[in-house]
């Protein structure tokens, strides 16, 4: 997605309304996948309001350096489909 936090941020900005698929460490050798919107980009962090039909959760919250050190790896929905994955 990118190499420094800033063109993580930039990426993610423009991306806001956009499907996204999400696996994340969850610690202990447990990986969660989740799907949802992205909903919001701040300074700090960004915001994903998840699937209420699979999720317990409605929104969460990750660092983009959480982005950086691969601890959660984002997928664009639509992006993947027009590139075949």
């Amino acid at each position: 997605m990118g190499k420094t936090i800033k063109d993580i941020k930039c990426a993610l900005d423009e991306r806001v309304g956009k499907r996204l698929a999400l696996k994340a460490n969850g610690g202990r050798r447990k990986t969660i996948q989740r799907e949802g919107v992205l909903e919001e980009t701040y300074p700090s962090v960004f915001i994903i309001k998840l699937d209420q039909d699979s999720n317990a959760y409605e929104r969460v919250s990750y660092s983009y350096t959480d982005v950086l050190t691969e601890t959660v790896e984002i997928t664009f929905l639509e992006e993947a489909a027009a590139s075949g994955q």
